[in-house]
C-alpha cells in the first residue's frame, strides 16, 4: 500500500518512549473524554471502545478509564475540552494535519501557528490538505515480537488489508470497522503491540529537499510535544540520513 511513510515508524516509537513518562495517558484520557460525550456504553459507541482498546494497549489503569469516561458523560466536573485540527504545509511543501484537543482555542491555534511559521511553513484553509490522506487503522508491532507469517495469519484472518515491514517494526493496515478485531486477535496469541490507533494515511509520501529536511523534522517533533496535540500526520518521507541525523 502506497503511503505509509517512515515518519509513521518514528511517531510510534516516541509514543512508546511517551508512554514511559505518561505523556501518551494524558492524550488518550483526553480521547476516551471526548469520545465518551456521545455515549459512555463502549458496546454501543465505536470511538469510545477504540479508545479503550488503546488505553489498554499502553497498560493505563482502569479506574484512570473510568473516570475519564464519567467526565466525558458529565457525572464528573473538568474543564470542557474541544476538538480542533488544523492543515498547512511544512518547510518544503509537505502536507500536515494536527488535532488538538484544548480547553482554550485561541491559545491554541495560536501556537500551532507559530510552531509552523517559525519553522517556515505555513498554515492552510480548513480541507487545504486532509483530500490527501485516507483514514485507516494502524497497529504497530515490534519486529522481534511476530513474524511475518504469524501477522498474516493473524491479522489478514481478523480482517487487515496489509502487512507491511518498516525495518525493525510491522505495520497492520486495515479499514477502521477492523481496528478492535484485530487487536484483539493479536492479544489473543499474546503479540503486544507497540501502538494501535485510527488516524489518517497519506495516499502517497513526497521527499522534499535536503535543506527543508531536517527542518521539517523539528517541526513534526514540536507538533508532537505540544501540550494540546492529539495527533499529527503528514505525507513527508524523511530519507535515511535525515532520519539517523535526528535520532
Amino acid at each position: 500500500m502506497s503511503g505509509h511513510s517512515k515518519w509513521h515508524t518514528i511517531k510510534h516509537k516516541k509514543a512508546a518512549i511517551d508512554a514511559k513518562r505518561g505523556k501518551i495517558f494524558t492524550r488518550l484520557i483526553k480521547e476516551i473524554l471526548i469520545a465518551s460525550r456521545s455515549g459512555g456504553d463502549p458496546d454501543m459507541n465505536p470511538r469510545l471502545r477504540t479508545a479503550i482498546t488503546a488505553a489498554k494497549a499502553v497498560s493505563m489503569p482502569a479506574d484512570n478509564i473510568k473516570r475519564a469516561i464519567m467526565r466525558g458523560t458529565g457525572e464528573l466536573e473538568g474543564a470542557t475540552i474541544e476538538e480542533v485540527s488544523y492543515e498547512g504545509y511544512g518547510p518544503g511543501g509537505a502536507a500536515v494535519i494536527v488535532q488538538c484537543a484544548t480547553d482554550n482555542r485561541v491559545r491554541t491555534v495560536s501556537d500551532i501557528r507559530h510552531i509552523f511559521s517559525k519553522a517556515g511553513g505555513n498554515m492552510g484553509e480548513p480541507n487545504s490538505v486532509s483530500w490527501m490522506f485516507e483514514r485507516k487503522s494502524l497497529v504497530v508491532i515490534e519486529g522481534d515480537k511476530a513474524t511475518e507469517e504469524q501477522l498474516m495469519d493473524v491479522a489478514l484472518e481478523a480482517g487487515g488489508d496489509d502487512v507491511q515491514n518498516d525495518g525493525d517494526t510491522w505495520s497492520v493496515l486495515s479499514a477502521p470497522e477492523a481496528h478492535n478485531a484485530i487487536v484483539e486477535a493479536l492479544a489473543k496469541v499474546k503479540i503486544p503491540t507497540l501502538s494501535a490507533e485510527v488516524g489518517l494515511i497519506p495516499k502517497n509520501t513526497m521527499a522534499v529537499e535536503a535543506k527543508n529536511a531536517a527542518g521539517m523534522m523539528r517541526m513534526l517533533e514540536q507538533l508532537e510535544d505540544y501540550d494540546d496535540t492529539q495527533n499529527v500526520y503528514t505525507n513527508f518521507e524523511p530519507d535515511e540520513s535525515t532520519v539517523e541525523a535526528m535520532a
